[in-house]
């Protein structure tokens, strides 16, 4: 489709996805509204250690390996795991744990005297399995000289009334994790959670000051195909205990799916802006149609452009806004891509953008204004974005997808972004990829390129009461996109050239302006529809231009 990008936008499409509504269990009703689990310090180091250590005949499988284990010799392991065939893990969770309902589940506690130190400035404790976390993970801490398998014990938890007089044995395992960290260099033992791997390959992460918002993926198998999608696990981890006051922590993990097994390396880093330096070497097992790589998962409820789509219903909310991300942008040399989510549609869309190269992606939380939310406890303005940058050899070509799933609940994680190459994976050809993860949140952001000035809002209204027409056109719309960040000019009788493209209908009338109140430009579009209007989606763009060159990302909504 022509438009003024090089991001090229190909035409979305609409079917039915099968796949998993995220209900966020564990993590959302333990640390929403807060900055995370705050471990005071004060728990005893000796008794930590005592409670955390197991010996060398834990039950759980592959704890006769005593070396560290390195990313190349884990691997070499997911290479051996990939040649088998897949076995799907067994059930073996106790029926009154399975059976557990959330409030039951939430009830069971981590004792914080018992969290497990990582180095001075790092520290752990683990999930328990239950409710609908039901897989085990083995957690495997590890030093240059010797690995200690983490086997689950019975007395680290409060386990509840639901569970009270109960014992497990240390074969059950744990769901996952979580990591503080000593972010105040004055206090390194006043430890704040800032990261969270549970469930599948899905991993939160964030900034000092930020709140847990969207979730990032190991990988993505086939999203929004009509075969279903497919969520490989991490099956065990490695967490390498850092030395003296380290201010990184390094995981290790083992992957497992039916399509594919992989080995990854994460270094991380936290900080204002926590990042995350990811290696991967996955081996198919076979074919796969559509692999996702850095995907990242999020909530879109509603947002500041209304119903945001034709046909859909306005939300009855108190609040004025409820999403964990505003948009989607996508960098490629010269220009950047910003599109704004939308909910409400019939069916699940979507939507490609090709870059050549791509330099960058992520779905971002733009508003970080309290008055926009409203929610005193969701602290939606203080919630990340993330943004994904391919090491210098790129991810090759292919496109950023875009999946859009239609929800009436911001429990459920409907939003999901990937990089997904041209060519479908085969069977026995590994591919090895590195990128890195960093929190977005204020921009702009030194992991994006600053010289764009960015889209910070988009309002849609009716034309006609503004511009009535006679007979009336209710179909006819007001497009309201504010500019703001660098090259935008100081001068409001500045020459603004305006770029416009509609893949359906016209887009007329547009008139520039500049905004004393924030210094940013608005831009004014009247969006007339064909008649008839085609089915899917209408792709909108525009951006601006001054003294001969682009000064702002490209705005690319939908109509």
């Amino acid at each position: 489709m022509a438009g003024p990008s090089d991001a090229e936008n190909e035409a979305p499409e609409a079917n039915g996805v099968s796949r998993r509504a995220l209900v966020r269990g564990a993590v959302r009703g333990a640390l929403a509204g807060s900055a995370g689990l705050s471990v005071s310090g004060l728990f005893d180091l000796n008794t930590a250690r005592t409670m955390a250590q197991t010996t060398e005949s834990a039950s759980s499988p592959g704890s006769s390996e005593l070396r560290p284990i390195t990313f190349e010799a884990l691997a070499q392991r997911a290479e051996r795991l990939a040649a088998e065939p897949y076995r799907l893990p067994g059930s073996d969770l106790p029926q009154e744990l399975a059976a557990l309902d959330y409030d039951a589940f939430q009830a069971i506690h981590f004792r914080p005297e018992a969290t497990v130190p990582l180095g001075s400035r790092f520290s752990l404790q683990p999930f328990h399995r239950g409710n609908l976390h039901a897989k085990r993970v083995e957690i495997f801490l590890q030093s240059p000289d010797r690995v200690r398998p983490f086997a689950y014990d019975p007395d680290l938890f409060d386990l509840g009334p639901a569970l009270k007089g109960r014992r497990y044995p240390a074969s059950l395992g744990y769901a996952g994790f979580r990591i503080a960290h000593g972010f105040d260099t004055r206090r390194p033992q006043a430890h704040e959670e800032f990261l969270v791997f549970l469930g599948a390959s899905y991993f939160r992460i964030r900034g000092r000051d930020q709140v847990y918002g969207l979730s990032a993926r190991g990988i993505a198998v086939n999203t929004g195909l009509p075969q279903g999608e497919e969520f490989p696990d991490f099956t065990s981890f490695w967490i390498e205990e850092p030395g003296g006051a380290s201010a990184s922590i390094t995981i290790l993990a083992l992957l497992d799916g039916p399509s594919l097994a992989g080995a990854y390396r994460f270094v991380v880093t936290p900080g204002v802006v926590s990042t995350v330096a990811v290696e991967t070497a996955l081996f198919p097992r076979r074919a796969i149609e559509a692999l996702g790589i850095a995907p990242l998962t999020s909530m879109f409820l509603f947002g500041e452009n209304g119903p945001g789509v034709r046909g859909a219903e306005p939300s009855d909310d108190f609040r004025p806004q409820v999403h964990d991300s505003d948009g989607l942008a996508v960098q490629s040399p010269g220009d950047r891509l910003w599109r704004p989510l939308v909910n409400g549609r019939a069916a699940p869309q979507i939507s490609s953008f090709r870059a050549r190269p791509l330099e960058g992606f992520g779905l971002l939380q733009r508003e970080r204004r309290f008055p926009a939310y409203l929610d005193v406890q969701a602290r939606h303005e203080d919630r990340p974005g993330l943004w994904v940058t391919p090491a210098s050899d790129g991810f090759g070509v292919g496109a950023v997808r875009l999946f859009e799933i239609p929800s009436r609940t911001e429990a459920t994680d409907n939003i999901v972004a990937a990089f997904v190459p041209e060519v479908p994976v085969e069977a026995g050809r590994p591919l090895r990829l590195t990128y890195g993860l960093a929190t977005v949140g204020a921009e702009p952001s030194s992991a994006m390129a600053p010289t764009l000035a960015r889209v910070v809002s988009t309002r849609v209204g009716s034309a006609e009461r503004l511009r009535p027409t006679n007979p009336p056109s209710p179909q006819r719309r007001l497009y309201v996109i504010d500019f703001e960040g660098p090259g935008l000019p100081d001068d409001p009788r500045a020459d603004i050239k305006v770029s416009l493209s509609a893949s359906a209908g016209t887009l007329v009338e547009p008139y520039a302006e500049r905004v004393p109140q924030t210094g940013g430009w608005r831009l004014y579009a009247e969006f007339r529809p064909p008649n008839p209007w085609p089915a899917g989606d209408t792709v909108l763009r525009a951006r601006l231009s001054h003294a001969g060159r682009v000064i702002t990302e490209t705005w690319n909504a939908v109509a």
